[in-house]
């Protein structure tokens, strides 16, 4: 039998039976439990080791969307939103309950929406203590003493030792992630990689706040300065968001997930960073390394062979090496975590091409079309001596998180320029002189002085010139930046490989975006870049 406190949150669930129910316990207690149960092993800095299983990422290919008579004509359906039968959600909803009759599970009551305007009230039903550990980290954590004894606005139920029959349940394999906004529930189940639970609740929050509250929800870093001025930074992995975004000078408002109101500025979605710590050192991120102790954890790591020191440049287990520890862990972290409306915006893209500028002012129209686009370009494995660069596209940087349309979130943006003085930059981190192979990376002093430049307003009265093919303005002079190297046609020593590297890449933009253009408005097409027919007219 469960207790009254026990029975308040969770028989809304369908849970009415566990052996044990552990709530809304301390980082202390869960640490303690997840070692108790051996479900991790504590390093040498006091964080919390434990390994995802399997899964050592989200698995995108086993995320569904329940189709009902809500969701039918609003989620952007295809090979990102699954569609799942409700009565199959109900099934697998049951038989999760049946699976935890027999466990101790670990219960917590958190928020999402650092603006309270715009929270979510959530409840986390955990198998795992360190994911209940997870929750506690990531999520916000109401104020000590507060009653949560709250209906929930979303629940997760996350049994990872659960594992779904494909034949009968509907699922691709045993693994899955379902999210039913009519019955305000996440079920994941067959797979350990926490990050599953922080992302439903993003997929949750990219459908409510436009859909309900006019709010633009961005995957994005974001950071303010002494004088209350704010920045938003958006990228693809390997583009320098969380690097380019921790600033000394300037507080951290949040590294993955805002939200823009109509009216109050943005707000962070999370509590906490679940940070990449592949190679991590203390030289080249401070801040995440001093925040790996007590009450923090790191996912799939590894120890120096004799110690309980982790081996950061150990790959053994995946590249995808994470921690997840509260956000007030960061020195510089402003709590609560809003700020006003975003005064710059940056678009970072590491183009292997050689081909974007360094840095360069988009318009509207140019604004909108590369936020669709969402677009880096990553360096292929050389195993089959392949060397030539990959184009990666992700709309609105985090197209695997969107349950709408991509030009739903672009007109949004595009709203807030309207509203707002805001300026947007796309920021090339990647290379210069050529294509990789040829060019070099751009050096991170360069990029951390074009992006203060525009930070601090010195850009407003340089010349800028427009790009003959992408049509983006590019500063004829920038503070502390050699000039010869704003112009990346000049940085080539064989221009005319430049114009046909450029016309190539241009292709590919329009390309990717065929799949949108019967949806984009005439301003968002107009951002497009010409292509070799269109520059020859």
């Amino acid at each position: 039998m469960l207790d009254s406190a026990a029975t308040t949150r969770l028989a809304p669930l369908g849970i009415t039976q566990a052996a044990q129910v552990h709530l809304n316990l301390t980082p202390e207690q869960l640490t303690q439990e997840a070692l108790r149960r051996h479900e991790g092993v504590l390093t040498d800095t006091g964080a919390l080791m434990a390994d995802t299983g399997q899964f050592t990422g989200r698995s995108p290919k086993d995320r569904f969307v329940v189709k009902d008579a809500g969701t039918a004509d609003s989620v952007w359906w295809g090979d990102i939103n699954i569609p799942f039968a409700e009565d199959k959600f109900d099934q697998l909803h049951q038989k999760m309950v049946q699976y935890l009759a027999d466990k101790e599970i670990y219960v917590r009551d958190a928020y999402a929406g650092a603006n309270p305007d715009y929270q979510l009230k959530l409840r986390v039903v955990n198998e795992l203590a360190w994911h209940n550990l997870f929750c506690y980290n990531m999520f916000l954590r109401p104020a000590e003493g507060a009653d949560t004894s709250w209906t929930p606005d979303f629940s997760i139920i996350c049994a990872p030792g659960f594992e779904a029959d494909p034949a009968v349940d509907g699922t691709r394999q045993k693994n899955f992630a379902i999210l039913n906004f009519s019955k305000k529930m996440i079920l994941i189940g067959g797979t350990g990689y926490a990050g599953e639970m922080k992302k439903g609740i993003f997929g949750v929050l990219n459908y409510l706040l436009p859909h309900e509250r006019a709010t633009l929800p961005m995957h994005c870093s974001a950071n303010v300065g002494k004088d209350g001025d704010t920045a938003i930074f958006f990228g693809l992995s390997g583009t320098g968001k969380t690097t380019l975004s921790a600033d000394p000078n300037r507080g951290l408002i949040g590294d993955d997930e805002h939200g823009w109101t109509p009216d109050a500025g943005i707000f962070n979605f999370e509590g906490g960073c679940y940070a990449k710590v592949i190679d991590l050192s203390a030289e080249k991120e401070p801040e995440i390394w001093n925040a790996i102790k007590a009450g923090s954890i790191v996912e799939n790591t590894r120890f120096v062979p004799g110690t309980t020191t982790v081996d950061y440049a150990n790959k053994s287990v995946t590249e995808n090496t994470r921690t997840a520890y509260p956000i007030n862990f960061i020195p510089n972290a402003i709590e609560p975590s809003v700020a006003e409306a975003p005064k710059n915006i940056f678009f970072l893209t590491a183009d292997a091409f050689g081909v974007l500028p360094p840095i360069s002012k988009l318009d509207k129209s140019h604004a909108m079309y590369h936020f669709m686009s969402g677009y880096t370009a990553k360096v292929a494995g050389t195993e089959m001596g392949v060397t030539e660069p990959q184009t990666t596209f992700s709309a609105c940087f985090g197209a695997v998180f969107l349950p709408l349309h991509p030009t739903k979130y672009a007109e949004m943006l595009g709203k807030k320029m309207d509203e707002n003085e805001v300026n947007v930059w796309l920021v090339n981190t990647g290379w210069s002189g050529g294509s990789y192979g040829v060019g070099s990376r751009m050096k991170l002093g360069y990029t951390r002085a074009m992006i203060t430049a525009a930070l601090n307003g010195e850009l407003n009265d340089v010349e800028f010139k427009k790009h003959p093919i992408f049509g983006v303005e590019v500063p004829a002079s920038v503070p502390g930046v050699p000039t010869e190297i704003l112009d990346p046609r000049a940085t080539w020593a064989d221009q005319e490989a430049y114009d046909k590297t450029a016309a190539d890449l241009a292709q590919k933009f329009v390309a990717n975006f065929q799949k949108y253009a019967d949806f984009a408005n005439d301003e968002i097409l107009a951002g497009a870049p010409k292509t070799a027919v269109e520059a020859s007219v």
